[in-house]
């Protein structure tokens, strides 16, 4: 008698220690889902706070946010990859709360220990943010492989399973993104955001342990710290008066002069302002522009003028008083610093003052301005350590030269130092754009005192459809000691050399600037 083979069973067994389905333990779909999305929002979120919350000390540059970038898919790849190793050696579900908790404590204490670092040592920021960024975005990246290992039953799903978690972590991160960008970080200081995120993260963990049965002393001593750290962080060092959409803002009083404010963004001292004398002008930058103003145009006669960055708004302030009727239009792009503006450097209403300020981008300013409708436009644009370079490009300057009349004048404030390739590179940009430019700076860094070197800083640049009276200018200089020299023509040609001008499709100014230590925007 022949016996059959027996029929082949499809294997439907549960993968390696996997508990099944039905096992209590278990990791239902939607609560793999909140913690995979939960997870891999936070770490989109500790990132784009860390870049402003290292930018008073870094400054806003496309190498610290390389940077933090960089940091950042680092631990997102160790965290993925230990995650997935470790879950296969250890019991998943004893992972995930200590993964959320720890996260959540070093997401809480980072402001306390960032600033705290600057503060006292600022030899050891990097290695401190560096730890921060990678702790816990690790253990949140390490949460999808945890509960990956969890929702695996079957061979049969893993395709799904990990599609569709993969999905959920990516979709968590456009959102941890979005939300901070549009959201978190116009309403709340960046301290608040990371001690909320890193108190949801520890209750978070206690939630998972009580699931669990696990670990309740460990989440309660997890909280205190968090708690304890919050009470810290508001008097650790290097606060900001107000954290607008862009800045950490400082306003600090002069001691020398009762009515002297100084507003400093994320360090940088970005404008000096007299709040009963508008005349009184105390950087050197800003009295170069107007011996330049007041050089180009009659004594008194009013000005149509539009101004690329607000800051303390020194520049329009000194035109509505020394040309009564002039009509100054400001493009600043932070809401919070025209509050400032209003609330603390007694900036009066536009009908009061002839000052318009529009909360916008620059370059989207400039498009907007009527063809030929001005006498002069400024350039006074900072993120951090320089320029925005999209407000430096050849085709910048051309709706720079647009928007100005046949004898209008552009001035702009620039900063470099070392080789000083930057601002070679805008004077060959204008250059190419206008028919006369000046520059306006130390002799020893506008090449007119050969046996110095270059110190660097600030310096004013001229352009102009109409020549430059570098004489009357100069005359100008002198008489608000300002210690500065101009120079033009070909002069200012061969110390130009060979620069690149700029353009949109390549202006790489962070890597043509060499950021100076002193902090200063004098």
């Amino acid at each position: 008698m022949t016996t059959s083979p027996p029929s082949p069973v499809a294997d439907d067994s549960p993968v390696g220690d996997d508990p099944p389905r039905d096992d209590p333990r278990g990791l239902g779909s939607r609560a793999a889902a909140v913690l995979v999305f939960g997870s891999s929002a936070a770490v989109l979120v500790v990132e784009i706070v860390a870049l402003r919350l290292l930018a008073p000390y870094l400054g806003l540059t496309l190498e610290t946010s390389t940077m933090v970038i960089g940091i950042a898919l680092t631990a997102i790849a160790l965290g993925s990859w230990l995650g997935g190793r470790i879950a296969d050696q250890v019991d998943p579900h004893r992972l995930i709360a200590p993964a959320l908790g720890v996260s959540g404590v070093v997401v809480a204490l980072t402001p306390l220990l960032l600033r705290t670092t600057a503060q006292w040592s600022p030899a050891l920021l990097l290695l401190v943010a560096s730890a921060t960024l990678l702790v816990p975005g690790a253990l949140l990246s390490a949460v999808t492989p945890f509960v990956t290992k969890l929702r695996l039953t079957s061979l049969a799903e893993t395709g799904t399973v990990v599609g569709r978690l993969s999905g959920v972590g990516t979709f968590g991160a456009i959102v941890g993104t979005v939300l901070t960008g549009f959201v978190l970080v116009s309403r709340l200081p960046v301290s608040s955001i990371l001690i909320g995120l890193g108190t949801l993260l520890v209750l978070g963990a206690a939630v998972v342990g009580w699931r669990a049965r696990r670990r309740r002393r460990a989440t309660a001593v997890a909280l205190a710290t968090v708690v304890a750290g919050t009470l810290a962080t508001g008097v650790a060092p290097g606060g900001c008066d107000a954290e607008t959409r862009y800045h950490c803002a400082q306003v600090v009083a002069d001691p020398d002069r009762d009515s002297g404010r100084t507003l400093v963004l994320d360090g940088l001292r970005h404008s000096y302002v007299d709040v009963e004398d508008p005349a009184y002008l105390r950087f050197a930058y800003v009295r170069a522009f107007a011996s330049v103003v007041d050089t180009a145009f009659p004594e008194g006669d009013p000005l149509t003028a539009h101004h690329i960055g607000g800051g303390g708004l020194t520049f329009p302030r000194y035109l509505a008083a020394a040309r009564p009727g002039t009509r100054s239009l400001v493009s600043e792009i932070d809401p919070g610093v025209v509050r400032i503006d209003r609330d603390r450097l007694g900036l009066g209403t536009g009908a009061a003052t002839g000052i318009d300020v529009r909360v916008e981008d620059g370059r989207l300013g400039l498009r907007r301005l009527d063809a030929g409708g001005h006498d002069l436009v400024v350039g006074d644009a900072f993120g951090g350590v320089s320029a925005p370079w999209h407000l430096t490009t050849s085709q910048a300057l051309k709706d720079v030269r647009r928007a100005l009349d046949a004898d209008g004048l552009y001035v702009a404030n620039l900063i470099d130092h070392g080789e000083l390739a930057f601002v070679r590179a805008e004077v060959a940009t204008l250059a190419a754009t206008f028919p006369h430019v000046a520059l306006l700076g130390k002799p020893a860094d506008i090449g007119l005192d050969p046996t110095a070197s270059p110190v660097g800083g600030n310096m004013v640049v001229v352009a102009s459809g109409r020549p430059v009276d570098a004489p009357a200018i100069q005359e100008a200089l002198d008489a608000r000691d300002v210690g500065w020299k101009i120079t033009g023509g070909d002069d200012l040609a061969t110390w130009t050399g060979n620069a690149r001008v700029l353009t949109d499709d390549h202006a790489p100014v962070d890597q043509l600037l060499q950021p100076h230590p002193t902090r200063t925007a004098r």
